[in-house]
């Protein structure tokens, strides 16, 4: 599996795990669990997370270091393309010219769902100002395929609600998005469970992004280790193509060619 590595925005993972840091109990919280889950790119809501930018307040960089993470500074809680493009630039300006963000702009704050208008305007916005864009959007193919031709480094289509844990509701849409793409697809909301991560690589997604599932848990640590399993097991059943599906029984050791069929 040396060889499998995720490629994205002119970079490579052999984890193709990404993970939030909201939502622990402390920062120590959010350390344990983000080694337990083996993942090397992590994301940071600006808007909600201290990097920097508090000066008095402990900074989430002491615990998750950008020497051994890749960081990916994400617009959580953005309703708009003008508040989501600000939120980038000052991630820019606190890491030091850092170009990799995730975008997201919501709709409204009961669903959490993607203004897609908005999120295009941001996107445009964003890859003209020198920004390499992993975007969240909804599970429509026409809208990742116009995404991918803007130029964005990555789709990523929502499972279902953010924090939900629903699991992947629309599985045909998201394979849809998959057919058409050249970039990577990395199913983004809705995972709850080990199952469900394990079911969108199985599926042929490029990676998983989570967060709530880990830091909802009862053990939000030994939660992070099972869905490393999760995703790597996923993954290796994707690989291997798994045997196709009959509508009758078929004998796993069948008789044909032994000696009780003289």
């Amino acid at each position: 599996m040396s060889n499998d590595t995720l490629k994205v925005a002119g970079r490579e993972f052999s984890s193709r795990l990404l993970i939030g840091t909201g939502k622990y109990e402390s920062f120590e919280q959010t350390r344990e669990a983000i080694e337990a889950s083996g993942a090397e790119m992590v994301t940071v809501a600006i808007r909600r997370t201290n990097i920097g930018q508090n000066k008095d307040e402990p900074s989430l960089l002491e615990y998750i270091p950008p020497e051994r993470y890749t960081l990916l500074p994400n617009t959580a809680g953005c309703f708009n393309a003008e508040d989501a493009v600000r939120t980038c630039k000052l991630a820019r300006e606190l890491l030091d010219g850092h170009d990799l963000v995730k975008l997201e702009v919501l709709g409204d704050e009961k669903t959490l769902y993607p203004d897609m208008r908005a999120t295009f305007q941001a996107a445009k916005e964003l890859i003209d100002d020198g920004f390499r864009v992993l975007v969240y959007t909804n599970d429509d193919p026409i809208a990742a395929r116009e995404l991918e031709a803007m130029g964005v480094d990555a789709v990523m289509p929502l499972g279902s609600l953010i924090g939900s844990g629903l699991g992947i509701l629309n599985p045909h849409n998201i394979r849809l998005i998959m057919e058409e793409a050249k970039v990577p697809v990395i199913v983004d909301a809705g995972v709850g469970s080990a199952s469900d991560a394990a079911i969108a690589m199985e599926m042929g997604c490029d990676g998983v992004l989570l967060n709530s599932a880990v830091a909802h848990a009862k053990q939000p640590v030994l939660m992070a280790s099972a869905m490393r399993k999760a995703i790597e097991a996923g993954r290796e059943s994707f690989r291997a193509g798994r045997m196709p599906r009959k509508a009758y029984a078929s004998a796993s050791s069948p008789m044909e060619g032994t000696f009780f069929d003289q």
